[in-house]
């Protein structure tokens, strides 16, 4: 092969592989599926939209017909007037939300118990945009549990945590050291997936964490993997980012005993970050290591 020959091909070799790190970025990101098939210009559609809002706010004024009479106020002696209540019926604030998953959490008795109060809770507005409630996978009383931080789009098609394309380098990252799905217990902070794969919010997380705790404790795993740092700050209360903590031996407090904990990259970032799949291997031969010696 020619000089030339070669650099051409090292070329476009090149282009390959950052279109297809583009593309990882994307589903990784949240992009499940394309609206154009040629580039769109947003920022012309919202200007021709506040141009239109700003015409018809003009046309509105010189058309506007008269206010009604101002109702007066009412009395100082007055009864006050309801306005009625402040969220829609049957919604729960924060603190009773987070009060209620307590106590239903606490009154399971298996993880089956667990799943079905998970499914009648009402208190994290996620269950209502999301298609599936994602519990768990793999076998419960495993020796290791991993948890990580939400589902996304292919977790909440199928119900399962850990299925796409991040899933499937998990499976990968536990072949190597001689594990399979069904040798752990699998499952995530939030059981239900948020709109666009966004961050949970506080509230969010804060109705849904004690049902994770109780299904940590229920599971009752000898090691506690959290891949991420939001599972590793929420349920570890570390507040060094991920490529600080993982690699780390922490303490876990399931209610009835102190377990291993081991925060890890999540497959998400190495599929954006393969050079981390470094860093990676030797968290798995870590917990290879742990599992031997205990």
């Amino acid at each position: 092969m020619a000089d030339g020959d070669d650099e051409i091909w090292r070329d476009e070799a090149g282009l390959r592989d950052a279109l297809i790190a583009l593309v990882d970025f994307h589903v990784a990101a949240g992009v499940d599926l394309a609206l154009d098939e040629t580039p769109h210009d947003r920022f012309a559609d919202e200007a021709a939209r506040r141009a239109g809002e700003a015409a018809a706010r003009e046309a509105a004024s010189r058309d506007r017909l008269p206010l009604p009479p101002r109702t007066p106020a009412p009395a100082a002696n007055a009864a006050p007037v309801s306005r009625g209540p402040a969220v829609p019926p049957g919604a729960l604030d924060a603190e009773e939300a987070a009060a209620s998953a307590r106590a239903l959490a606490e009154a399971a008795g298996d993880l089956a118990a667990l799943e079905a109060a998970l499914a009648g809770f009402d208190g994290c507005a996620l269950k209502a945009s999301a298609k599936s409630l994602v519990f768990a996978d793999g076998t419960p009383g495993a020796r290791v549990m991993i948890v990580g931080e939400a589902p996304g789009a292919d977790e909440d098609r199928t119900g399962k945590p850990f299925v796409g394309r991040a899933g499937q380098l998990l499976d990968r990252m536990l072949a190597a050291i001689d594990l399979a799905r069904t040798d752990v217990y699998i499952a995530n902070v939030i059981p239900w997936r948020p709109p666009g794969n966004r961050t949970p919010t506080t509230q969010e997380v804060a109705a849904c964490l004690p049902f994770t705790r109780r299904q940590i404790a229920l599971a009752d795993p000898d090691i506690l993997v959290c891949m991420g740092a939001p599972a590793t700050q929420t349920l570890l209360g570390v507040k060094d980012g991920i490529l600080r903590a993982r690699g780390r031996w922490l303490a876990y407090d399931t209610g009835r005993r102190e377990i291993r904990a081991l925060p890890m990259l999540h497959p998400a970032y190495l599929l954006r970050q393969p050079l981390q799949k470094r860093l990676a291997w030797r968290d798995l031969r870590a917990l290879r290591k742990a599992l031997r010696e205990s």
